[in-house]
């Protein structure tokens, strides 16, 4: 924890105002030590000093090899976009190999790199590219072969050429889009290839073929794999942290209303932390990702990771930081396991929204807690009560998201 609190909850006039506004302070100054924390993480590649929750920094002391191995682990399932982009390429890199080699293409490796450079992770994004590409090209290939028929036998003339080329087509190439990049480097290819050997118009008519054959086949795997790229990725992966949150609701609720104060333990939150890896590829992919002329209805998706990492914190600070010291009353143990439970059923309708795209129906908001006078367990139900209620008012807004836009 970052810090602790001044007020003794057993004395006299400490109601349970004061404490609310002291596990807000609280829970600001921790975020900012995370915070800290993960700056001093990325200018030093090691943590400062000991910090709750730990698994948010698993991978500070692991060597390079695990964090590798992790990688891999965890993105080895359909559902990681990851996987989804190195499949698609994979097959795109296989098909073309295949194709050049049966057709014996000449410089048949063009169609290879067509594949590897023009690969959107959207069908429409590929399409988009594939057009620019080839107009580039047959532009390219035009003045390509004007080039080599004019000056294509004088050795000399190609040198000086190949270098302002290079200049501009590898500086400027970027910045003016793929039909420009396309076809000055087919521009400099030529010029580059007439040193090597002699050369004629038909390397330019070469380069168009293996470029058009590479997109078709780009295309076709665009069009067979995950076409829609994270767009519907997004909704299953959002909706899976979501629900992974629900469940880690009641569990932490549990442990801090049973945790033993002379040994605390807090859930297992690997399993959240997995989803929310998954889903934060996922997003930052959608992100990237140019949107369609039928915009799908979107959700706070941010608001997902935000709910996601609230949840994780406090499952990890609650039962280990914020034990009651005395017994909870019934009441408010019934009040705590009640709330858990509806905040686990309003965010499994949201996740089914996600998953159908059906309006999710009428929310129960969680009631005030009956949280006791002088108790030596109040902070920890205060505590308890202002994670929970900070997850409701989240969950409200992502709601409030698609009441709007459905």
């Amino acid at each position: 924890m970052a810090g602790q609190r001044v007020a003794d909850p057993g004395e006299r006039g400490v109601d349970s105002r004061v404490l609310r506004r002291q596990a807000a302070v609280l829970t600001l100054a921790e975020s900012a030590w995370i915070a800290v924390a993960a700056v001093g993480v990325a200018a030093a590649g090691h943590r400062g000093a000991p910090l709750a929750p730990r698994e948010l920094f698993w991978y500070v002391d692991l060597p390079t090899a695990r964090l590798w191995a992790r990688r891999i682990a965890g993105n080895a399932t359909h559902r990681s976009v990851w996987f989804q982009n190195a499949v698609r390429v994979a097959c795109g890199l296989a098909v073309a190999r295949l194709v050049a080699g049966t057709l014996d293409l000449a410089h048949g490796f063009w169609v290879l790199l067509t594949v590897l450079t023009l690969a959107r992770t959207t069908v429409g994004a590929t399409w988009r590219a594939v057009r620019e590409a080839v107009a580039g090209n047959l532009v390219g290939a035009v003045a390509a072969g004007a080039l080599l028929i004019a000056v294509g036998r004088h050795l000399d003339a190609c040198a000086v050429l190949l270098v302002p080329s290079m200049l501009i087509a590898f500086a400027l190439g970027p910045r003016l889009g793929v039909a420009y990049a396309q076809g000055l480097f087919t521009l400099v290819v030529s010029l580059a290839f007439a040193q090597i050997t002699p050369t004629t118009w038909r390397l330019s008519e070469a380069r168009l073929v293996d470029v058009v054959t590479g997109s078709v086949i780009g295309l076709l795997c665009g069009l067979l794999a995950w076409p829609a790229g994270a767009r519907k990725e997004v909704r299953r992966t959002m909706a899976s942290l979501l629900r992974s949150c629900g469940a880690l609701v009641p569990a932490t609720v549990e442990a801090l209303l049973d945790a033993p104060a002379a040994d605390p333990c807090a859930p297992s939150t690997w399993h959240t932390l997995h989803h929310l890896r998954l889903a934060e590829a996922a997003y930052a992919q959608f992100q990237s990702e140019p949107p369609t002329a039928r915009e799908e209805v979107q959700a706070d998706w941010h608001g997902v990771l935000v709910v996601a990492y609230h949840t994780v914190l406090g499952a990890q600070r609650l039962p280990c930081f914020e034990v009651p010291q005395a017994d909870v009353p019934p009441d408010a143990r019934a009040w705590a396991r009640r709330t858990g439970a509806e905040l686990t059923t309003d965010v499994d309708r949201i996740a089914l929204h996600f998953t159908t795209e059906k309006r999710p129906g009428p929310a129960r908001r969680p009631c005030a807690p009956p949280l006791p006078r002088h108790h030596p367990g109040l902070p920890a139900l205060v505590d308890l009560e202002v994670w929970l209620t900070a997850m409701d008012h989240q969950l409200r807004r992502i709601e409030a998201s698609l009441t709007v836009k459905s």
